[in-house]
């Protein structure tokens, strides 16, 4: 019984209908149980939406827990470890908001609204599309781990030039430009990435020369990390197509 269990919670497609239907129905319940978050007012539809997916949440949590055996396959030491596992984290914390002896505590520092935000990181589980994300993303760790630095190091530089460089009075509108260096900083990614939102900009021939140069740099940024992601998703793709042909 318990292994059925685990099946039908854990395999997705490849455990059947009844899999198929429990996958389905948990992607709906985290999907549902952001709603309230839209919203500044309460309803009493609300308060229902969230006991009936607090408890699919808690049923799911207790599931597997029970069939934390099979997951692991370290005997009884395994369902000692399951609470402390990553997904067993984010599961508990995306039940907490819902107890309403944990929410009256936090309500003050809203907390309780911040903590159902966690219940998306569930899709990961539940929708096969992040799970092949997910392996694209650990199988191309170094090269997006050295793209990061790379922008890191160039978004820092840049903000240090860009610091030193500009007045912190605007000399023709008698507006602040870069106050501290955090300023700098936020300047500094935001022209990287190409949205620049106008909210800052230099206003000396240095830096509208490091605003040019960052702005093209950013588009090469942006571009590498997306172009390997897009090829190993397409691959990753091709090879669960494929796998779920010859099964």
């Amino acid at each position: 019984m318990r292994k059925r269990i685990y099946e039908i919670i854990e395999f997705g497609r490849r455990g059947g209908t009844a899999s198929v239907v429990y996958e389905y129905l948990m992607l709906v319940a985290i999907i549902v149980s952001i709603i309230p978050l839209m919203f500044y007012e309460t309803n009493p539809v609300f308060h229902i939406i969230e006991a009936v997916t607090v408890s699919l949440f808690i049923l799911d949590y207790l599931l597997r827990w029970l069939t934390a055996d099979y997951r692991q396959k370290k005997g009884a030491l395994s369902f000692a470890r399951y609470p402390f596992t990553p997904w067993a984290v984010i599961d508990l914390l995306s039940i907490l908001p819902g107890l309403s002896l944990i929410g009256k505590g936090f309500k003050i520092l809203r907390l309780t609204r911040l903590l159902r935000i966690i219940r998306l990181l569930k899709l990961i589980r539940y929708s096969s599309k992040f799970r092949i994300l997910g392996r694209v993303i650990h199988k191309e760790r170094k090269v997006l781990l050295a793209v990061m630095w790379v922008a890191v190091f160039y978004v820092f530089l840049t903000a240090l030039i860009m610091f030193n460089a500009e007045p912190h009075i605007n000399p023709v509108t008698g507006a602040e430009t870069f106050h501290d260096f955090f300023d700098a900083l936020y300047w500094a990614t935001v022209t990287l990435t190409t949205v620049g939102y106008g909210d800052m900009i230099p206003v000396t021939d240095i830096g509208h020369l490091v605003s040019m140069v960052s702005s093209l740099f950013g588009v090469a940024i942006i571009a590498l990390p997306s172009g390997v992601i897009t090829a190993s998703y397409l691959n990753e793709l091709r090879n669960e197509r494929n796998n779920n042909g010859k099964s």
